[in-house]
């Protein structure tokens, strides 16, 4: 019996690569896109290099800007997003935060609230105006923030955002008007 659970142990910590007739589905990603796949014992799998990677290893082809998919390697379910809220995760804990628990707190009660797919769409495209600004600076020298073009490019980047949070205001203030009348309507009394 030692021996079995023994042999269990070593399967369970095989460092081989694994074989084809170990996965449920072999569906290929998109072309250029590169597939990892993820195992039941937490490991990840780089098809592309035939070994095993890790967290930092997916990290690193995140600002490599390399395109890539995870996949459960079992059910072929999507498993992009939680890889990427584990690197999230892990540079929130280690290091400099970039999130307030404030901010945090305050993401959390969007889950579940209608304004979240609204909220959703503002943070991607505040961050998308950013990233196109930052772009736009690195072109540019940081020496020549007193050019009229650069003071231009930050203008821009402020009116889009107050443009941004603007439509986010009016949106929600549309929503309390309907819920508003809704609520009314329901108490006013039938006759």
């Amino acid at each position: 019996m030692a021996t079995s659970t023994k042999t269990r142990r070593a399967e369970s910590t095989d460092n081989s690569a694994p074989h084809a007739a170990d996965d449920q589905t072999d569906v290929p990603p998109p072309v250029g896109v590169r597939a990892i796949k993820k195992y039941p014992n937490r490991r990840l799998y780089d098809t592309k290099t035939s070994s095993y990677i890790t967290l930092t290893d997916v990290k690193n082809m995140v600002m490599g800007c390399e395109q890539f998919v995870v996949v459960d390697a079992k059910t072929g379910e999507d498993l992009t997003r939680s890889i990427l809220l584990q690197i999230i995760l892990e540079e929130e804990t280690a290091g400099v935060p970039m999130f307030s628990t404030q901010s945090l707190a305050q993401i959390i009660r969007f889950y579940g609230h209608t304004m979240q797919g609204l909220m959703g769409n503002y943070l991607d495209q505040n961050i998308q105006n950013f990233i196109d600004l930052q772009g736009r600076l690195a072109e540019n020298s940081v020496m020549n923030l007193q050019n009229p073009l650069m003071q231009n490019f930050m203008g821009g980047y402020i009116e889009q955002t107050q443009q941004m949070f603007s439509q986010m205001q009016q949106q929600m203030s549309k929503q309390a008007e309907t819920l508003m009348g809704n609520l009314s309507a329901g108490l006013t009394p039938k006759k």
